[in-house]
């Protein structure tokens, strides 16, 4: 056996309770691969299986809630969590589990507990609902008051506070709208309002409100930019930092992979976290 003579330090660790994307450009993959990037140990608690491709989802299997519940048990009684995000959930069996399990293992909003940042997945690329309405519900009541961060794309604002964002005045009611719902903060990405060559994003707590702003690329692959974008949040909360600053980091990631993004497949490519790879020597 080799050994290097090192006693490395151990990372900070993140939990992505998602679905699986069989592609590999979204889901917990996605996190995986962003909470690497990154400089955080990632772990999973899968709430659903896809069938899917480049070209889009063919089908999904959720999996039973209380095996949910056991995966964030059994890697945050041994390995602790510094910092936890939820991306697709499903159905809202599993968003009252997810709850009531942050809840238990003291993850959410509020002094000295876990950060938890809700990306609530709702919404497919093209704005069509993922979710029954019941589950948007659910996201609505359970998951977001128990949010210290929410990160909806524009679709997603649309189908869960009714607001149709189209311009500076709409973007901040969006925020209003979303801020009454519970959580402490909320990122209101303006990735899908193609108005300009930049790209504003809105993250607000009901005192503050901030534009970050930053490039607009021409690329269709954009595969997993939400998932990544949450994620790479989510690393730098678990890395210690406060929510503005891990928002601006993870604003600059994504920029970085989406400026990277690869074609793969006969329909949409992902983002891409390669850029963070140093050169072989």
């Amino acid at each position: 056996m080799t050994r290097t003579g090192r006693n490395p330090e151990t990372p900070r660790t993140a939990l992505t309770v998602a679905g699986s994307d069989s592609g590999g450009g979204a889901g917990i993959q996605a996190d995986l691969r962003t909470f690497f990037a990154c400089g955080v140990h990632g772990m999973t608690a899968v709430t659903a299986v896809t069938v899917q491709n480049s070209l889009g989802v063919d089908g999904f299997t959720e999996i039973p809630p209380d095996v949910v519940t056991a995966q964030m048990r059994t890697v945050a009684g041994d390995m602790g969590v510094d910092a936890a995000k939820t991306g697709m959930l499903a159905s809202a069996d599993i968003i009252r589990t997810v709850a009531a399990t942050a809840d238990a293992l003291g993850i959410g909003r509020g002094p000295g507990r876990t950060p938890l940042v809700v990306d609530p997945v709702a919404a497919s690329m093209h704005g069509d609902p993922l979710l029954r309405d019941e589950a948007l519900e659910a996201i609505r009541t359970e998951l977001f008051p128990r949010a210290t961060l929410v990160t909806p794309n524009l679709d997603e604002v649309r189908l869960l506070t009714g607001v149709r964002v189209t311009d500076a005045d709409s973007r901040r009611a969006a925020a209003d709208a979303l801020l009454e719902l519970g959580p402490r903060w909320v990122l209101v990405k303006g990735g899908h309002l193609a108005d300009g060559p930049r790209c504003v994003d809105l993250l607000a707590d009901g005192t503050d409100y901030v534009d970050l702003e930053g490039p607009r690329y021409e690329t269709e692959h954009t595969h997993g930019g939400g998932d990544t974008l949450a994620s790479a949040v989510t690393a730098h909360l678990a890395r210690g930092l406060d929510v503005p600053d891990a928002v601006a980091k993870g604003k600059r990631f994504i920029e970085r992979c989406v400026a990277e993004a690869y074609p793969l497949g006969a329909g949409v490519g992902p983002v891409s976290p390669f850029w963070r790879l140093a050169p072989e020597e």
